[in-house]
């Protein structure tokens, strides 16, 4: 798989999961935020909910399933880039949730298993 196709599975999945973010009643606030430390794929926020989501697509199961390679070293560096967005940013939150997305796509087909609280 090239870059480029790469590239656009990743989007697809991205978008995928945020359409699921929106048709639950969240606000998207950011896709893609980038710091120093890397990347936080979506940021949605319900209410006073703050979601920091990880998305991993797949275009099939070759390599296992997009929660499963979210390690406990990603874990770790979420939580860093979670607390950068905090203090960056400065949203009012009562809470702050982490999930995963693991998105499978075939074509242009995505479908999204949202695995909330994940860690």
């Amino acid at each position: 798989m090239t870059s480029d196709t790469r590239a656009t599975t990743g989007r697809i999945g991205e978008e995928a999961t945020a359409a699921l973010y929106r048709g639950r009643g969240f606000d998207v606030i950011v896709r893609n935020w980038r710091c120093d430390l890397g990347e936080i794929d979506v940021v949605a926020r319900r209410g006073r909910l703050l979601v920091f989501c990880e998305v991993k697509t797949r275009s099939g199961d070759r390599f296992g399933g997009g929660f499963d390679a979210v390690t406990a070293v990603k874990r770790s560096k979420l939580r860093r880039l979670a607390e950068t967005f905090l203090l960056q940013e400065r949203p009012t939150f009562d809470s702050v949730r982490f999930d995963v997305a693991s998105v499978l796509v075939s074509g242009t087909r995505a479908d999204v298993e949202l695995y909330e609280d994940a860690f």
